[in-house]
């Protein structure tokens, strides 16, 4: 089994422009060693060259994309191989996990014709007959906890965490000697995120492979990984035992990128998002107003197909005081999003069902549907699909005030929305399009679209699932200060238990359908009394570290 190995390797990308060309450098001089049968993680933010490095290793690196130095599979450079050379090191001795399985599998062909599609490209004795590739099929999609029949599913038929574990077994297919996984688990729920890493490190262990793992999240590789390096910037500023790496770093980015995590039940991140903290404590629990501005009773939500029909919703109760900020925690498909569609009117409830905004039964067409929609506004999950990427920030944020028929000055109101999201000055971001903004600045805008009708009530759908660990803390940080500054209260879908821990007030636990707890934030996390919310805090992965 041969070592991987990064020997002072750069890697830049020729950019150009109308009046110039230049080169950006995504990894500066980086040398590093997987060891045969070992496994290493890469940490660092978006645009710190760990996917760029990464990809060098099956040469899939764009074609404005220059390497200097050598990337060594064993002896043998992976810059020289001739084509036919490449095509056999791809799947049979190295092979990748891609980050979005969504996007990676073809949605027009079943789970086992992609599968099969790799073991036809590389032939092995084992496998050289149609009946020898399903049953190879069979074999692996087991080997990664999946039910034969899944063979004959095609990707929308799956969920998140079944998709990720087909892209596992396609991996495997052909025996390969090193997996590269790039952020596997990004998006899931942190009960299928555990059931995935631990799923990899058996497999692994078991088989002997060399693993090269990259995510931004310090926690996740120190589940899975005996060494973690860091990158910033292209450049590796620290590497070294796991354990340590997490537990004490010497590096203030690797310092950074460990407190970006809150530790449940630290009093130091308890309402205190990285990004703001300076005391040594957070300001522990706030005294709630008694005025209610949403409340729920006996919601239930049934989905009628053609087959029985589906409660996603049921019998739930809960309500949201002014300035409190509810976290709604859950595993993907326990009815959150369901729940927040419906009490924001995107969605109706059944027959019985109570929702009640500033204690109005909320309406469902004309004018007063239109006036509560300016009162309650939705923050998508995924900023980069909920802009509108042919318009520009100003036009983005302006579309609901035009939707409402606002009769004050739109210029000013919007700079005012950009401003309260702290995108200043706001001028500069009129013009802007969204392929221009970092993901942070891409979410502040889908914020400010949704400040700028003046709501009560911000409905936040898992607001920093898809964002590094400081632009994470920023967004976290902005949250409890438009609470702060503007009165606003905020029910934010979530399944990460940290999140609940560093801006929440109350947390409401759903599974299949159902509040299965409910209560402060500090009893749900510290004191849980339900099975459930106990799986959920011992699925979070979580890190130690030294106390200064």
């Amino acid at each position: 089994m041969p070592d991987l190995i990064f020997d002072d390797v750069s890697i830049t990308y020729r950019t150009a422009g109308r009046n110039d060309e230049g080169e950006i450098a995504a990894v500066k001089n980086v040398s590093l060693t997987l060891p045969a049968g070992g496994t290493l993680g890469i940490a660092g933010e978006s645009g710190s060259g760990k996917s760029t490095l990464a990809m060098s290793v099956l040469r899939l690196l764009p074609a404005n994309a220059k390497l200097s130095g050598r990337v060594l599979i064993g002896e043998t450079e992976v810059a020289e191989l001739r084509f036919g050379e490449l095509r056999a090191l791809r799947w049979a001795e190295a092979s990748i996990v891609f980050q979005g399985a969504m996007h990676s599998l073809n949605p027009v062909r079943t789970v086992g014709q992609q599968i099969t599609e790799a073991l036809e490209l590389h032939v092995a004795d084992a496998w050289r007959t149609d009946k020898a590739r399903k049953a190879r099929v069979v074999e692996l999609l087991r080997a990664v906890d999946l039910a034969a029949a899944k063979s004959d599913a095609y990707p929308h038929e799956l969920s998140g965490g079944q998709k990720q574990r087909v892209m596992i077994a396609m991996a495997l297919a052909c025996e390969p000697e090193i997996i590269i996984a790039d952020e596997p688990t990004t998006a899931l729920d942190v009960i299928v995120q555990k059931q995935i890493l631990d799923m990899i490190s058996t497999l692994v262990t078991e088989r002997g492979i060399s693993m090269l793992m990259i995510s931004h999240d310090l926690s996740v590789l120190a589940t899975a990984c005996e060494r973690i390096a860091i990158m910033r910037d292209g450049d590796l500023v620290e590497v070294g035992d796991a354990y340590e790496v997490c537990t004490d770093p010497q590096h203030p980015y690797t310092r950074q990128l460990a407190e970006a995590f809150p530790t449940i039940g630290d009093p130091a991140s308890r309402l205190n998002p990285v990004s703001r903290r300076t005391d040594a404590a957070g300001p522990g629990s706030r005294v709630l107003s008694d005025e209610v501005v949403l409340e729920a009773r006996g919601v239930t939500v049934t989905y009628h197909g053609r087959g029985k029909p589906l409660a996603a919703v049921k019998d739930v109760n809960l309500s949201l005081r002014r300035g409190e900020i509810l976290a709604l925690v859950g595993q993907s498909g326990s009815g959150k999003t369901t729940l927040a569609r419906t009490v924001v009117g995107l969605q109706r409830a059944d027959e019985g069902s109570v929702i009640r905004f500033r204690g109005k039964d909320i309406p469902h067409r004309g004018r007063a549907l239109r006036a509560f929609r300016s009162e309650v506004q939705m923050v998508l999950q995924d900023p980069s699909a909920a802009l509108n990427p042919k318009i520009s920030v100003y036009e983005s944020v302006a579309e609901g005030l035009r939707v409402q028929r606002y009769t004050g000055d739109e210029q000013e109101r919007v700079a005012q929305s950009l401003a309260d999201a702290e995108l200043v000055p706001p001028e500069r971001f009129f013009r802007a399009i969204p392929q221009e903004l970092s993901g942070g600045q891409r979410q502040r805008a889908v914020i400010a679209g949704a400040l700028a009708v003046g709501p009560q009530l911000l409905v936040a759908d898992e607001p920093v699932a898809s964002l590094d660990a400081s632009v994470r803390g920023e967004i976290l940080a902005l949250i409890l200060s438009l609470r702060d500054r503007l009165d606003l209260s905020a029910l934010v879908i979530t399944h990460d238990l940290g999140l609940a821990w560093n801006i929440a007030d109350t947390v409401a636990v759903m599974y299949e359908g159902e509040i299965v707890e409910y209560g402060p934030t500090e009893q749900v996390l510290l004191d849980p009394q339900h099975l459930y919310t106990r799986r959920l805090l011992a699925a979070a992965p979580s890190i130690e570290r030294k106390l200064v």
